[in-house]
C-alpha cells in the first residue's frame, strides 16, 4: 500500500479546503522569506557601499542625512563646507585618506558626483571601459546608469541643477562620457562621476552671494594654500570661496575613531558622521517594524496550522468508516497513523513551496522596480541559510497539526465503527 499516494488522493478530494490551507500557509511563509531576503541584502548593501569609509564630514545637520546623501546617495545633502576647512582636516595626522565630494546636480534623476580618482580605490576599480577623466567636463558613468540612460562613450549630456528630473539645465556646458565603470553591485553602478573642478565650473553661474565663513581654520600663508592644490583638486581662484559637499575619511589608526569625530564636531560648521554607527541606528529603527511584520507572518503560519488541524480533525470524523475498512483489510495502526500524518505534511509542504516561490518572486519584482527608479540591487535569485529555519518551523507546524488526528485514528476501535455503520 502506497501511503503517500493514498494521502495525496484524499487531499485532492478536498480541493477547496486544501487550496485555502495551502494559500494561507504560503502567505505566512512568503512574509518571512521577504523579510529575510530584504534584511540580509539591505545589510549587505550598506556594508559594500560604506567599505573603506570610516567617517563622513559634512555641514552641520543630521548625521544620518549626511551618510545617506554622501555614501548611499538617497537623500539631500545638509549643505556645503569650505574647501579650506576640509583640506586642513585631510592633513590631520589621524587621517589616512580624505576624498572630497561635490553634489547637487543630476541627469534624468541620476546623480552627478564630483570627486577625485581616489574615490574609486574604495570600490576597487582599476580598469574601466574607456578611461578616467583628464580634463574638466569629462565624466565616467556607472554600468547601471549607462544602461538606464542609454549612454555610451563619446556621448554628451547637459547636467541639471538639483536632484529631481526636469530641473534647470546647465546650458552652455555639456559633459562628455569618457569611461564606463564595470558592474560592482554598489551604488556606484547608478551614478555619474566627474571632477570637483567640473562641478564648480557648472555652478559658476549659480554662485551664492552669502559664501560661508572659513572659520579661520587655515592661515592664508600656509603651504597648503600657496600650492593651489587641495585634496587632489586643482584650485583656480580664491581658495576661501571654494566649497565642497562632504569629505569621505579613512582612519590611519583605531585611535582616530575616538579623537577625530570630537575634533570635527567642535568646529562650528562641520559635522562628523560614522557610517557604521548611523547604519546600525537605522537598522535598529527598521528592525522594530520588521519584528512587527515578522510576528504577523508567524501569526499567519499559526492560523494556517490551526486551519489544517481543524480540517483534518473534521475529515477524520467523516472517514472513520473508510479507515476502519482499511484496518479490516490488513492495514496496521501504525500505517493509519502515518497515513494521516502524511496528509498534514503534504499540505504543509505545498504551502511552503508556494510561500518560497511567492517570497522570492516578490523580492525579485521589488529589485526590478527599484533598479529602474533608484538603483536598488535586491534580487530574489538567492537562497539564504536562514531560510532553513522556516523549513524547520513548517515541519513542526505540519507535525503538530497532524498529530492529534493521527493519534485518534491510531486509537480507533474498528469493531465499534463497523458495528455503528
Amino acid at each position: 500500500m502506497n501511503l503517500l499516494y493514498l494521502s495525496w488522493n484524499y487531499i485532492k478530494g478536498k480541493k477547496l479546503n486544501t487550496a485555502l490551507n495551502t494559500i494561507l500557509l504560503g502567505l505566512g511563509v512568503a512574509i518571512m522569506v521577504i523579510l529575510l531576503l530584504l534584511s540580509s541584502q539591505l545589510t549587505d548593501q550598506f556594508s559594500k557601499n560604506a567599505k573603506g569609509i570610516d567617517m563622513v564630514v559634512g555641514a552641520k545637520g543630521s548625521p544620518l542625512q549626511i551618510i545617506l546623501s554622501s555614501v548611499f546617495h538617497i537623500d539631500y545633502p545638509t549643505g556645503n563646507i569650505p574647501l579650506a576647512d576640509a583640506a586642513k582636516l585631510g592633513k590631520n595626522r589621524l587621517v589616512s585618506k580624505a576624498v572630497p565630494l561635490a553634489l547637487g546636480d543630476s541627469y534624468k534623476t541620476v546623480r552627478i558626483v564630483g570627486t577625485t580618482i581616489h574615490y574609486f580605490d574604495s570600490i576597487q576599480v582599476q580598469n574601466i571601459n574607456g578611461r578616467f577623466w583628464d580634463d574638466e567636463l569629462e565624466a565616467v558613468i556607472g554600468y547601471g546608469a549607462a544602461k538606464t540612460l542609454g549612454l555610451k562613450i563619446g556621448d554628451v549630456f547637459a547636467g541639471e541643477h538639483g536632484l529631481t528630473e526636469g530641473a534647470q539645465q546647465h546650458e552652455g556646458h555639456a559633459y562628455e562620457i569618457v569611461g564606463i565603470l564595470p558592474a560592482k553591485g554598489t551604488i556606484a553602478d547608478h551614478l555619474i562621476f566627474t571632477s570637483v573642478e567640473s562641478v564648480w565650473k557648472m555652478h559658476d553661474e549659480h554662485k551664492e552671494s552669502d559664501t560661508m565663513d572659513s572659520l579661520n581654520m587655515l592661515n592664508p600663508e600656509t603651504d597648503i594654500i600657496q600650492s593651489k592644490e587641495l585634496l587632489g583638486i586643482q584650485i583656480d581662484g580664491d581658495v576661501d570661496k571654494k566649497q565642497i559637499t562632504s569629505l569621505l575619511i579613512s582612519y590611519r589608526s583605531p585611535m582616530a575613531a575616538v579623537q577625530l569625530p570630537r575634533q570635527v564636531n567642535a568646529i562650528g560648521n562641520l559635522q562628523a558622521a560614522s557610517p557604521a554607527f548611523e547604519m546600525a541606528r537605522l537598522l535598529t529603527i527598521i528592525g522594530v517594524g520588521q519584528e512587527v511584520i515578522e510576528g504577523f507572518g508567524y501569526l499567519i503560519i499559526f492560523i494556517a496550522g490551526l486551519s489544517v488541524f481543524i480540517a483534518m480533525y473534521n475529515s477524520l470524523k467523516e472517514r472513520k468508516y473508510d479507515l476502519a475498512i482499511m484496518r479490516a483489510l490488513g492495514a496496521s495502526r501504525l500505517k493509519i497513523f502515518v497515513h494521516i500524518l502524511l496528509e498534514g505534511m503534504v499540505i504543509t509542504f505545498m504551502g511552503g513551496i508556494l510561500g518560497f516561490l511567492l517570497g522570492h518572486g516578490i523580492v525579485e519584482l521589488i529589485g526590478q522596480v527599484l533598479k529602474e527608479s533608484s538603483g536598488g540591487t535586491f534580487t530574489g535569485f538567492v537562497v539564504l541559510t536562514d531560510e532553513l529555519w522556516i523549513i524547520c518551523i513548517l515541519i513542526i507546524f505540519g507535525i503538530i497539526a497532524s498529530i492529534i488526528p493521527a493519534i485518534n485514528s491510531y486509537n480507533t476501535d474498528i469493531s465499534k465503527v463497523l458495528a455503528e455503520r
